[in-house]
């Protein structure tokens, strides 16, 4: 195949849905898997095969991909714009059961007001802040029972998403912020039972989190993204090993600068992202890890700079014959800091199946 080119390792894959799977099964909630990270049909498809219910998006787009595809069951988890209610409301009067979210009263107020101009109950969920990661509404803010008023019965639940787990890197800081991720989240829920309103639905995750919680008592279901696939910034927070990431580059080697001890790449950072997320973490796998053509790690070999096409690799901390050890033509493949970042920058993967067989997943892009 032509290089750079988006690789799954598919029987990598399958063992990482069905790990988390049997995570969500053992703390007895429901998995929606987040499918931002792949966007891909057949991966959503192994996904509930493996017993997934429902799913999580992050644009319309792909609610409206996914529904096409047979997915009812669709939460766009994503503050609500009102310019988008249009279209949301398209997909609810084709069939789709499609649930929104909000963490503020202007939100709330425009989604009911739009929904009574057009005769529909739009279901939604609030979104709780619980650890000043990103948006969301604090458990304790009196603002969070007048969303739910103004909501009323479009009102169907709380969620929460622990971004700060991303920071972590021990058992124990991760266990901790899953309970409180946890905690804060079932607050809310509480607050909204107390006041005499319903709140059925009481959904979180992260993969870090989904991974390491020890109790999920209150919680409904399980959300997680990046599991499928994994990636070197999972990899330094402690829930994977590199031997179990999915998603890799396939890249050729196109020239070297001998005396820097540089092997040039067509995989630049339009292949690989921009993403530096193991830059602030324990270790900085530079644009990522280098492995041979049959997916094993190459020891100490990192792409270490990027431009636009090209990528450069070098050795860490030790000299090699590049040109010797990795002549023209030779095939790599990289490890990504980022799976979501990375998948994000083609039109399909080439999944490759157990049988060594190649197929082309196509990958959905936009918004």
């Amino acid at each position: 195949m032509d290089t750079p080119a988006a690789l799954i390792d598919t029987v990598k894959m399958q063992r990482n849905l069905e790990r988390m799977q049997q995570r969500a099964d053992s703390l007895g909630v429901q998995l929606r898997p987040h499918v931002k990270t792949h966007k891909c049909a057949q991966v959503v498809a192994a996904q509930i095969a493996a017993g997934a219910r429902g799913i999580t998006v992050s644009t319309l787009k792909e609610a409206e991909y996914f529904f096409a595809q047979g997915i009812h069951d669709i939460l766009y988890a994503v503050g609500m714009a009102p310019h988008k209610l249009p279209q949301a409301l398209a997909l609810r009067r084709q069939g789709c059961g499609l649930t929104l979210i909000t963490d503020s009263l202007a939100g709330a107020q425009a989604i009911v007001d739009f929904g009574r101009e057009q005769g529909e109950t739009f279901a939604v969920m609030i979104e709780i802040d619980c650890d000043g990661h990103r948006s969301g509404v604090k458990p304790q803010d009196p603002a969070l029972l007048e969303i739910a008023r103004v909501l009323g019965d479009s009102l169907v639940g709380v969620l929460t998403h622990a971004g700060e787990s991303y920071g972590l890197d021990t058992p124990e800081a991760l266990q901790a912020i899953a309970e409180l991720e946890r905690a804060r989240c079932v607050e809310a829920a509480e607050r909204i039972r107390a006041a005499g309103m319903r709140c059925e639905q009481v959904s979180v995750g992260s993969t870090p989190t989904a991974l390491s919680a020890v109790s999920l008592e209150g919680v409904t279901e399980l959300r997680a993204g990046v599991y499928a696939f994994f990636d070197l910034v999972m990899h330094n927070i402690g829930v994977c090993g590199t031997d179990e990431l999915a998603l890799s580059v396939l890249t050729t080697v196109i020239g070297h600068q001998p005396e820097k001890g540089w092997i040039i790449t067509d995989a630049g950072w339009m292949a690989m992202s921009r993403d530096r997320g193991t830059q602030t973490q324990k270790r900085d796998f530079g644009y990522g890890q280098v492995c041979d053509e049959a997916g094993e790690l190459i020891d100490g070999l990192l792409l270490s700079s990027a431009n636009q096409e090209h990528g450069v690799a070098r050795f860490q901390g030790h000299e090699v014959e590049v040109v010797a050890q990795f002549p023209l033509g030779t095939r790599l493949r990289i490890l990504p800091n980022h799976a979501c970042a990375t998948g994000a920058q083609f039109g399909s993967y080439h999944a490759v199946l157990e049988s060594g067989d190649v197929e082309v997943w196509e990958r959905l892009r936009g918004w």
